[in-house]
């Protein structure tokens, strides 16, 4: 007779040896007491970052005006990202157009809050908020992340291992509990790029899904759908852009992370069963807003678009997916969509993203397609922000 295995031990076996297998491959790749440092950037990615050209650049360093580069044995100008917010700021200071080098909010500008959502996992959603939170940053925004997500697959990307980093708490959780909450002031965390500030995630966030039931049956008064938005508040001024990394499920975090956003990012990675899946989450997303919205919550956005992930051109299978969606919904499917590609998926093997890795460690082709590719991704995210400033 075949003997049984209690799932409980054979689980709490994989786990703790999962974990230490994570913990040696962390301290392989960021030994102890060490944090993740960004790489320098060629004059070229500054110049493209800037808008300006590289002569340009070469000028002011010879001028002795603006940050002084690192200069290789090869003649190469390599920039820090501090070198690179200290230019933006030299720049902004000369040009006739304000907002040029830095192009935040100005007064009366609202902060932009992006909900990155999708009911299904393996649409993209971490690594799509992971590249527009940084992008958005290399080009001078104040951007505040939020790893809502409890697997907290977004912390792991910026250096925090959760199971290891935030053992005393330091998520959301504690800034949105019902029960002495803490400032969000105290948990936000800086990263390696300038102007990126984190909120981490770990399983700590769970609990606001089994406490809020809790808080509703005991009417305390306290609308569960507004603490996001309420602990937002406490930092508003500080941030131009709040990128959300929103659970795979829609719970109290995700319809409080949608009442606080002022803006929804849908990942679809086009398959029919991940469009078929997207066709369920609406239809709930819809039905329990509603709700929300009856119960006073503010369910108006600046904008709400779909994001095609991982695509593939030379499939055609999910070229008509692509025609399909774009067919339905018109505008609100963006118009460059982010490919596949090995090297994506190659950085996050390092949990790096691809603005942090070097052109020199893929095939030159593979780089620049998929970097292309996110950047007109983002870029076009980044004119929908603008535009909702009014501009």
């Amino acid at each position: 007779m075949q003997r049984k295995e209690r799932i409980d031990k054979l689980v709490g076996e994989h786990a703790s040896r999962l974990s230490e297998r994570l913990q040696a491959h962390r301290a392989s790749l960021f030994p102890p007491n060490a944090a993740k440092a960004l790489r320098k950037f060629t004059s070229g990615e500054v110049a493209d970052l800037l808008g300006v050209k590289d002569a340009y650049l070469r000028k002011l360093h010879l001028d002795g005006r603006g940050p002084s580069p690192e200069v290789s044995t090869g003649g190469r100008r390599l920039y820090s990202p501090s070198d690179i917010l200290a230019l933006r700021h030299h720049l902004e200071a000369g040009a006739k157009t304000p907002g040029t080098y830095l192009p935040g909010r100005r007064e009366g500008d609202h902060l932009q809050s992006i909900a990155v959502i999708n009911f299904k996992g393996g649409s993209g959603k971490t690594t799509t908020s992971a590249h527009l939170a940084q992008r958005l940053a290399l080009k001078g925004y104040r951007v505040l992340a939020i790893d809502l997500d409890p697997q907290a697959s977004l912390s792991a990307l910026h250096g925090f291992q959760p199971e290891f980093d935030l053992l005393d708490g330091g998520t959301l959780y504690d800034a949105i509990r019902y029960e002495d909450p803490k400032p969000l002031t105290d948990i936000i965390q800086k990263t390696y790029f300038p102007n990126l500030d984190l909120v981490p995630g770990n399983l700590d966030l769970m609990e606001f899904e089994h406490d809020t039931p809790r808080a509703l049956m005991n009417r305390d008064g306290t609308l569960f759908f507004t603490r996001i938005d309420t602990v937002l508040a406490q930092v508003e001024g500080d941030y131009d852009v709040c990128v959300i990394d929103c659970p795979p499920q829609l719970g109290f975090l995700t319809m409080s992370a949608l009442s606080a956003a002022t803006a929804v990012l849908v990942t679809v990675h086009p398959q029919m069963l991940d469009v078929m899946s997207m066709c369920q989450f609406l239809l709930m997303t819809s039905n329990l807003l509603e709700v929300v919205a009856d119960a006073g919550g503010d369910m108006t956005y600046d904008w709400m678009r779909y994001l095609i992930t991982r695509y593939e051109p030379g499939d055609g299978p999910q070229n008509q997916m692509v025609s399909f969606m774009r067919g339905m919904f018109g505008d609100h499917v963006l118009n460059h969509p982010v490919l596949k590609s090995t090297a994506i998926s190659d950085a996050g093997i390092t949990k790096q993203t691809l603005y942090e890795v070097e052109r020199s460690q893929f095939t030159r082709t593979t780089y620049d397609r998929a970097m292309e590719s996110l950047n007109a991704s983002n870029d076009e995210i980044e004119a929908l922000i603008q535009a909702a400033w009014g501009r």
